[in-house]
This record gives C-alpha cells, structure tokens and sequence, in this order.
C-alpha cells in the first residue's frame, strides 16, 4: 500500500487551504533517493530540513529505521511527532539538534534545502567533517527558490555534484565525497556597541533589520518589573540583550521557535556579558509561559510561514501575547506599515497607541485591557 503523504498535516502550525504539508519536492526526494535508502544500515539515515514530516515517515514507511531528524522550527518539529503518532511511526525517528551527533556516520541525508545560503553552508559543513565518507547527499527543494549559489555552496564541501531533472517544478542535488567539513560558528558583528551572533538561516544574520533597529531607538525608558519581560520572536536576541544591558536589574525570557535562531540569541547574549540574566527558550509562540505572568512584550512578528507569506500568523502572536499579558502589561510591536496590525492589536490586546513610524516601519504600544 502508497504511504499516504496526502494525509500529513502542518498542525501546530497555520493551516489554511492554500498551505501544503506535503509538495512535489518532498515526494521528488523520496523517489531519487530511494535506491540509496534501500542499503542503508538501520541507524545511517538522517533527514535534516524536514517541513511536516514527509520524508522522515515516507522512509520510515519504506523500512527505514533508527533515522535522526533535525528540524529548524519547533512546529514542524511538532507536525512531524503528531503525524507519526497518528500513523503508528513515532518509534522509526529521533529528533536531535543541529550537531556532529546528527549527522556521525550517516551514509544517506535526505535534506530540504533552506533558502538561506549561509544555513546551508552551515549543515554541508558538518555533514562533510562527520558523515560517512561514503556519504550522499539528497538535497531538494522548489526550483522557484533554487539558485546557482545552492550549487556552488554544495561544491565547497563536497566533490561530486550531480542533478537530476526536474518534476513538477522540483529538482534534487545530490552531493557525494565530502571534503573536511567544519561544525557551524556563529557570525559576528558589532553595531553601536552589540555584538550580534547569528548561525545560518537566523532571520538578518548578524545584521540588525531596520524594523528592529527603529524599535530599538523607541523602546521605553522605564520598564515595568511586576512581571515577566519578554522578547517574543527573538531572532538573534537583539532586543532581548538590548533591554538587559540598558537595564541591569533585569531578567529578560527571549522566545523563538527557531533552533538557530535560539541558538544565535544564546551566543548575542554571551557575547555582550548578559547570559545569565537573558532566559532563551525554544517556544511555540508563547506555549511555555503561563496566563497573566507579563509586564511588557516585545515583538517583531514573522509573516512567513515556511516560505509561504500568510496574514495570519501576526494575529496568533497578538492573541498569545494578550493571554500572557497581565492586565495593564504592554506589548511593544514594530511591523511593515503596509500590513495595518493596528486593528487587530486593538480588538485582541487593547488600546494602541502609535510610538514612532518611518517611511516602512510602525512601532506601537498595547495596553492589555
């Protein structure tokens, strides 16, 4: 019997009619790298990159056991674990950070390519220095968010890149004789005086994106101490570290449900001497804090999900945002103007009062209610 891929879901995360749990390149990965997979030593398959758990259940389906998966968002994470609970596979896999442990030995790595090149030269780095020597790569992805560079990156760790043809507007690169590799190191840069690290794929790099950076001018001078502080989405730690070095009493929870992302806020924090007063945690949003334990929110909300923009991923913030919040707490937002928050922090959170606005960027204050 067809493993049913069609019958994945992206729960925790949004679902929508035109947001997909499975596509074309999960099923392409499947299919060019099923040969490989059928002599693989049970333990030797890792899967990196996986969206809701296609090609972790669909090799698991196909007799694959003992496969280490690495995925960057913790919902995806979560998909994977429901969906294999639901189709009796959850014992086929094990979840693991992004390290050497992932990847030792690995004869085969089933990996959806990241759209940040810099993710990418940080996983080909360390499947080259603690893989198999014998080890093959299958990466894949859309063809819309391929590039030549994908290749090159590729190239730099390993001798051989093959391919293949296209399907259904899918392509797969399959990468064989790895090079010395390298673990991933955070980059580093200092900006008025913060030292911002940022592993690959961590939303601006070590760079701060200017929505941050015109929130950062306006955050408030006092912050409230009769609750938790919070930095919602955290990225890098930027805001987070920020608010810790400007108030020295304080003990700030920096919240991502990206693995590199926590990762990097980790280093940011350390970096700048504030570790042990900066909490970060890898969260669905806001899942591990209780109702009504914050004094102030900060936030600057994605609008992808995975690669796909969709509006209603802000709102979800807003409303996790307006549960934790104690009455009188604030939540501190900056969003692209363009996208018109204000409305919906004023129905799910409270009052809203504009804070600053350039050309792009709103920033403004809520009053939970």
């Amino acid at each position: 019997m067809t493993f049913p891929l069609d019958s994945l879901r992206r729960w925790p995360d949004v679902e929508a009619p035109d947001l997909v749990a499975v596509d074309a390149a999960d099923r392409l990965i499947l299919d060019e790298s099923a040969a490989a997979r059928a002599e693989v030593p049970e333990g030797r398959l890792v899967v990196i990159g996986d969206a809701y758990g296609a090609l972790t259940l669909g090799a698991a389906a196909a007799g694959a056991h003992g496969i280490r998966v690495h995925q960057d968002p913790l919902t995806g994470e979560r998909a994977l674990h429901a969906n294999a609970e639901r189709l009796g596979s959850a014992d086929a896999f094990t979840s693991m950070p992004l390290d050497a442990e992932l990847v030792e030995g690995a004869d085969v790595v089933l990996l959806r390519l990241p759209r940040a090149l810099d993710a990418l030269r940080d996983i080909a780095g360390l499947i080259a220095a603690h893989a198999s020597r014998d080890v093959a790569v299958f990466a894949g992805g859309r063809l819309k968010h391929m590039t030549l560079a994908m290749n090159e990156v590729l190239g730099a760790d390993f001798a051989r890149l093959d391919v293949t043809h296209a399907r259904q507007k899918s392509r797969v690169l399959v990468a064989r004789e790895p090079g010395a590799g390298r673990d991933p190191v955070p980059a580093r840069e200092t900006h008025a005086g913060l030292v911002v690290c940022a592993y690959g794929g961590a939303f601006a790099g070590a760079a701060i994106d200017i929505g941050t950076r015109l929130l950062l001018e306006h955050l408030p001078e006092t912050i409230a101490t009769d609750g938790a502080v919070i930095d919602l989405a955290c990225g890098t730690g930027v805001v987070a570290t920020t608010l810790a070095l400007r108030h020295p009493a304080l003990h700030v929870v920096a919240c991502d449900q990206s693995a590199a992302a926590v990762a990097s806020a980790r280093a940011t924090a350390e970096a700048n001497g504030v570790r042990d007063r900066v909490e970060v945690v890898r969260d669905d949003m806001l899942g591990a804090q209780p109702d009504r334990c914050a004094a102030f929110i900060a936030l600057n909300p994605p609008f992808h999900s995975g690669a796909a923009v969709h509006e209603g991923i802000a709102p979800r913030m807003f409303a996790e945002a307006a549960r934790v919040l104690r009455p009188g707490g604030e939540l501190w937002t900056v969003w692209n103007s363009g996208l018109r928050y204000r409305p919906a922090l004023e129905r799910l959170v409270g009052p809203t009062r504009q804070i600053a606005r350039n050309a792009k960027f709103t920033v403004a204050a809520s009053t939970r209610r």
